[in-house]
C-alpha cells in the first residue's frame, strides 16, 4: 500500500469521526441548541448514548438501525452524513495528494455536507457554516490558491509584481463578493416583480462561501448545476409530495451544495 492511499484512507476515517459531529450540528444548531451538551441521546426515550454505540457506520449497522434502549428506529441521515463525509474526505485527499491542499478541501466538503443536509431538513442554513465557511476559504486562500479566472488574470495585468498569495486572496474576496451580490439581487428583483420572497438570505451567505473556496467561475459552475438540480429534481420532489409547485419551499442550499461538490470535482 503506498504512502498516498494510506493517508487517504485514514483521512477518510476522519471523515467519519467528523461526519459523527455533524450530524449532531444538523440537529442542534437550526434549534440554537448547544452541539456540545447535552450529550448525545435517543430523541424518543431520551437515553444517553454510551460511545461503542457511538461509533460512525459501526453502532448503526451492529444496532440494526435501533436505539439499544427503546428499539426506536435511528434515521438513516445518522449514516448518510458519516459515509458521505468519510467519502468526500478520501476523495479529495487522494486528488489533491494531501497538504494543506488536503485540508482545505476536506474542510470545503464538511462545510457542505452539513449544509446539504441542514437545508433539506430544517430549510436552515446555520451561520456557524455559511459565515464560518466564507472566513475560513478567505484564510486558506493565500495558502492553496483558487481555481485560476478572469480576476486573477486581471488583477495580474494591473499588479504585475503582486505575489501569487495576494492574488489568490483578491480573486476569492472578489467571488465571494460578486456571487453572492448577484444572486442577492436576482433574489430582490424575484421579490418585486412576484410580490413574495424567493430565495432566503443564508442562500447568499452560502455562495459567499462557494467564491471565498470555488472562485469566479467555478463558483458560478456551482450555482448552475445546483440550479439545473433544483429545477429536475425539484419538481420531481414537488410531484412525489403532492405540493403546489408556486409555493412549496425547495431546499435551493442542498441543490447548491451538491452543485457545489460536482464544480470543485472538475477542478481537483
Amino acid at each position: 500500500m503506498n504512502d498516498l492511499l494510506l493517508a487517504s484512507l485514514l483521512a477518510g476515517v476522519f471523515g467519519l469521526i467528523a461526519g459523527s459531529f455533524l450530524t449532531v450540528c444538523i440537529s442542534r444548531l437550526p434549534q440554537d441548541f448547544s452541539v456540545v451538551t447535552p450529550r448525545s441521546h435517543c430523541p424518543r426515550c431520551g437515553a444517553m448514548i454510551a460511545w461503542y454505540d457511538n461509533i460512525p457506520l459501526l453502532s448503526f449497522l451492529l444496532l440494526l438501525g435501533r436505539c439499544r434502549a427503546c428499539r426506536a428506529p435511528i434515521s438513516l441521515r445518522y449514516p448518510l452524513v458519516e459515509f458521505a463525509t468519510g467519502l468526500l474526505f478520501f476523495w479529495a485527499w487522494w486528488r489533491t495528494g494531501g497538504g494543506w491542499a488536503g485540508v482545505k478541501w476536506c474542510l470545503f466538503a464538511a462545510i457542505l455536507v452539513e449544509l446539504i443536509f441542514s437545508d433539506a431538513e430544517s430549510r436552515i442554513l446555520p451561520d456557524e457554516f455559511t459565515l464560518g465557511g466564507i472566513f475560513a476559504g478567505l484564510a486558506l486562500a493565500p495558502v492553496v490558491p483558487v481555481p485560476e479566472g478572469f480576476i486573477a488574470w486581471i488583477w495580474r495585468m494591473q499588479m504585475p509584481q503582486s505575489s501569487p498569495a495576494l492574488e489568490s486572496f483578491v480573486h476569492a474576496c472578489a467571488a465571494a463578493a460578486l456571487l453572492s451580490g448577484g444572486l442577492w439581487l436576482m433574489g430582490l428583483a424575484y421579490e418585486r416583480v412576484r410580490g413574495r420572497e424567493g430565495l432566503g438570505f443564508g442562500d447568499v451567505k452560502m455562495t459567499a462561501f462557494l467564491g471565498a473556496f470555488l472562485g469566479l467561475e467555478t463558483g458560478l459552475l456551482a450555482m448552475l448545476a445546483g440550479s439545473l438540480l433544483g429545477s429536475i429534481l425539484g419538481l420531481i420532489w414537488i410531484k412525489a409530495r403532492g405540493a403546489d409547485a408556486g409555493s412549496f419551499e425547495l431546499p435551493f442550499g442542498s441543490f447548491l451544495g451538491v452543485g457545489a461538490i460536482l464544480a470543485a470535482a472538475t477542478r481537483l
